[in-house]
Parts: C-alpha cells; structure tokens; sequence
C-alpha cells in the first residue's frame, strides 16, 4: 500500500491534488480530522462523490453530508470525561496535575446509501461491527 498525502487552502487546490492522485491503482481517500479537513468536510465530500473514490473520514457528521464510512472518537464520550475534569478542577485539582486521557470509546459509522452509488458491497462482517449504519 503506498500512503500519498494531499493538500491545499482553497477549494481548487484541494480539487487539484485529488484529481492529481486519481489513478487506477488507487484505491480511496482517509481524511484526517485535523484543521485541515475539518473545515472543508463539505468539499471532500463532494469530490469524493464525483469522483466515485471510497473515503474513510473521521468524524460522524461527515457521513450524514454523504460521506461513505467514519471512524473516529465518539464525541460524547470526550464531553463527558472533560466534565470529569471540569468537576475535580472546580474541587481545587490544579490542571496541571490532571492525567492526558485518550478517547476510549470509538465509533465506526457506514453509509450503505453511498457504499451503494459507488458500487461497493459491503461484507456483512464490517456491517455488523458497525457502531451505527446509516441506509
């Protein structure tokens, strides 16, 4: 498997690079959840979409604009260990002794509408370890 990293600012960049990385062999995108990706969810969707390229993105709300499978931190999970923090820093705790924690619950999230528009079956194994599939 050979890793290609795409970038750009704006939309045409962005469109640019991908259309650049399209060839045959490959065979899907993953878009990170970084300040990068996040804000143009939008666009990554849709050149996903018009260039029929499977993508994997890493939060749940990408798959409700079309977006094809999410995996990524479960986001109330997060808000509820922040609250944890909130509460011990509240009772005195000073931050900086406070542990880094890590997500420990994650979801895993199909969108069998967009798996279909692009020809793609499903095995019925990664359907069921699905956290939550959208048809």
């Amino acid at each position: 498997m050979e890793v290609s990293a795409v970038g750009g600012r704006e939309a045409a960049e962005i469109e640019h690079a991908i259309k650049t990385f399209l060839r045959p062999e490959h065979g899907g995108m993953i878009v990170t959840g970084s300040a990068f990706g996040v804000p143009q969810r939008d666009l990554f969707v849709a050149l996903a979409t018009r260039y029929r390229l499977p993508a994997v993105y890493p939060f749940r709300y990408f798959i409700s604009g079309g977006g094809l499978i999410s995996y990524g931190p479960n986001t109330t999970d997060q808000y509820r260990q922040a609250a944890g923090y909130v509460d011990r820093i509240l009772k005195g705790e000073k931050p900086g002794n406070l542990p880094v924690q890590a997500s420990t619950k994650y979801d895993l999230v199909i969108n069998l509408k967009t798996a279909k528009a692009l020809g793609l079956d499903l095995s019925p194994t990664l359907r069921s370890r699905a956290s939550e599939v959208v048809e």
